[in-house]
């Protein structure tokens, strides 16, 4: 008979134990296969293991391979299963895509409808993992077979729907290259709100609050709103910046966000409408240096009421973000965007991916995807970086991690 060859399918599925790869693939090394894939998997001490062989020869060459593999699933106690496997779809194996879901909790019926979604639009789901057990739960699906966009705004409903949220990327070289993350600072990387907290030392937040509703009324745009209340902080002297500075609250996340992207040599920016005075101090404790917000005038040691140069506004945030991705060559697919806000919406939407955290009704329509829990070292699970991984780099650098938070009802 002329020499045939064929693939076959093993699967050996039982309690883990040292020892189990080596004794199966030693015992394949008896007959005439090569090896064309492996897969192993442990969850909770119960491993699963496939491989796929190209087996030569004859029919007998096949059944003498299939009969050795079940003596060691036999010798094992584990479970085995042998079938003609098939060739990987060509399709499939270059429309691949990676979907990030995150909960706390998450639910089984937010996985679900994603899984039907994903199904229902032609995709596959081909591996899932726990990437994150804490602050929030997060799980990622590799899939295959659908196109980002195909699915990217299906599954934002049913995050929504279900109280859950969801990052879909392509899968590809692109997750392992440099990213530029620019972030929102009011309400996002900070949980102040700093033109409030200088209103305050000024003895005028009232009447800056009043200004503050009616740009958010429509009846100024936020130049307009900024140098209006920047106006009232005239005469203010410039030790109250020190005053606020200290009272300025990190949002949980930030410090092991930053820490763990410098680590990973990604440029992290920060683009506000607030001000420099306030925070380029608190990027530079955290190792950021490129910041973008606006400037107050100080002369004879007293704030002037006035806003230097351009203020950084809706549009300005946009050109922001593209102005360092032009800086450090970084190609605007490489970039992610946070914000929670409406001048956060032109930023969000020419980003690679916008994450709206925590936002505004407006901007959680304009971003790729949602953050709703309140710890934004969350974002780190969204381009696959995994908690364990984050602990295991703290520890390495002598830090402590702390104990898992609990997650917000």
């Amino acid at each position: 008979m002329d020499d045939q060859r064929r693939t076959l399918l093993i699967t050996l599925s039982g309690n883990d134990r040292p020892g189990v790869t080596r004794q199966l693939f030693a015992t394949l090394d008896h007959h005439p296969v090569s090896v064309l894939d492996v897969e192993q998997l442990v969850v909770r001490g119960r491993l699963i293991l496939a491989v796929l062989v190209e087996v030569g020869g004859d029919d007998d060459a096949v059944a003498e391979t299939r009969s050795a593999v079940r003596r060691v699933a036999a010798d094992l106690d584990m479970d085995v299963e042998t079938v003609p496997g098939a060739a990987e779809d060509d399709e499939r194996r270059r429309n691949r895509i990676h979907i990030t879901m995150l909960g706390a909790p998450l639910t089984p019926g937010a996985v679900a409808a994603a899984a039907a979604e994903i199904a229902d639009r032609g995709g596959n789901i081909d591996r899932i993992r726990r990437i994150a057990s804490y602050p929030v739960t997060a799980i990622e699906f590799q899939g295959s077979g659908v196109a980002v966009e195909d699915v990217r705004r299906p599954l934002a409903a049913i995050a929504a729907t279900h109280g859950a949220d969801i990052a879909v990327q392509e899968a590809g070289l692109d997750r392992r290259g440099q990213y530029l993350v620019v972030m929102d600072v009011d309400s996002t990387f900070i949980q102040d709100e700093v033109i409030d907290l200088l209103a305050e030392e000024a003895g005028v937040l009232a009447q800056v609050a009043a200004i503050t509703e009616r740009a958010m009324a429509g009846e100024l745009d936020f130049e307009q709103s900024l140098r209006a209340r920047v106006a009232l902080l005239e005469g203010l002297p410039a030790s109250a910046l020190d005053r606020v500075r200290s009272r300025i609250t990190l949002t949980p996340g930030a410090r092991t966000l930053c820490r763990t992207l410098t680590r990973l040599g990604y440029r992290i920016a920060l683009v506000s409408g607030g001000f420099t005075d306030i925070i380029a101090p608190i990027a530079a404790d955290l190792g950021v240096t490129d910041v973008r917000a606006n400037a107050l005038e100080i002369v004879d040691g007293r704030l002037t009421g006035r806003a230097l140069g351009p203020v950084v506004d809706r549009l300005g945030k946009r050109a922001a973000l593209e102005a360092f991705a032009r800086q450090y060559a970084i190609p605007p697919r490489r970039t992610i965007a946070i914000g929670d806000g409406a001048n956060d919406i032109d930023m969000l939407e020419a980003a690679g991916l916008g994450i709206a955290f925590n936002a505004k009704a407006a901007a959680r329509d304009a971003a790729d995807t949602a953050v709703n829990v309140p710890y934004l070292d969350s974002v780190l699970f969204l381009i696959g970086i995994t908690r364990e991984e984050i602990e295991s780099a703290d520890a390495r650098d002598g830090l402590n991690p702390s104990g898992p938070r609990i997650p917000a009802p």
